[in-house]
């Protein structure tokens, strides 16, 4: 059995130092740390296995919504602000405040090939709810526009990225996205807009490194494929205008928009099975969204 020794205790804890308190709590400088349920949570789905007994995407409203309430709106809008002063589209896309909340009767007669044609097919075919966060929200900021069109758009940005909705198609998108939020925001409002992935793509680390290393090593491939195609963006895929490009085609769209190394359907379909214990089938449940 392979021991940590003193001396590696030494060298990597030496500079601590101890804090006395009187609080009957645990206590400690971060928000995050010291919420009592947060931390049941963050340790059940950094450790837990992906049983058949429940779906990947379990607990993921009950993390969000923990971050959600310990974020300071205030000062998130006032970033949001000082960033569209600084970004001209920026203001014009919360200007307009033009939400992709697509019904199948209005994508239905889109010629094939076109965006509107792929929307269709996903609405119809796919199983899934594109409207799938923040139900029933009533947007009356410019954060919660935020909120709402990232959620409405995120099936969007599987369908004109390549990056499909499995394993490795979600880990791809997660990577993409923070390589467009943080080339073109300032670090802070980044950093807030990625809160939430962060926390799906470490937990995805977590699991894989503990319980299914073949995993791991696809998903770092695909982080790997997503951060060029990022990189490559002219600016997030949340901030396009989709709704005025539903007669457009996917190939059409990736140009103009720097959408580059899409690939083919179905090339990671087959990275469900790797990633979560036995179960009768794969696919259904794939990591849920940011």
């Amino acid at each position: 059995m392979s021991n940590v020794s003193q001396a590696d205790f030494e060298y990597f804890n030496g500079a601590i130092t101890k804090h006395e308190t009187e609080s009957s709590v645990l206590i400690s400088s971060s928000r995050y740390l010291n919420h009592g349920p947060l931390r049941a949570l963050i340790a059940q789905e950094f450790l837990r296995k992906n049983g058949a007994d429940m779906p990947n995407t379990a607990f993921i409203p009950e993390v969000a919504q923990i971050l959600h309430q310990l974020e300071d709106v205030p000062a998130i809008e006032q970033m949001i602000q000082e960033e569209a002063e600084r970004l001209p589209e920026f203001r014009a896309w919360l200007d307009r405040r033009l939400l992709s909340d697509f019904k199948a009767e209005e994508v239905k007669d889109s010629k094939p090939g076109t965006l509107g044609a792929v929307i269709y097919d996903f609405i119809a075919n796919s199983g899934y709810n594109m409207d799938y966060f923040f139900q029933g929200m009533q947007v009356r900021s410019d954060y919660e526009y935020y909120l709402k069109e990232r959620t409405l758009t995120h099936d969007i940005e599987h369908m004109v990225t390549g990056f499909e909705t499995n394993f490795c198609g979600e880990i791809a998108l997660l990577e993409a996205n923070f390589r467009g939020f943080c080339n073109y925001f300032k670090p802070e409002l980044a950093a807030v807009f990625m809160r939430v992935p962060t926390y799906l793509k470490s937990k995805s680390i977590m699991k894989a490194g503990l319980h299914y290393p073949k995993a791991l090593v696809e998903m770092h491939k695909a982080m790997d494929i997503g951060a060029a195609q990022g990189n490559s963006w002219k600016k997030p895929l949340t901030l396009l205008p989709w709704r005025d490009m539903v007669d457009w085609k996917i190939e059409d769209i990736r140009e103009e928009y720097g959408i580059t190394g899409a690939p083919p359907s179905g090339y990671w379909d087959w990275t469900n099975a790797i990633a979560e214990d036995p179960r009768p089938s794969h696919g259904i449940h794939a990591m849920a969204a940011e």
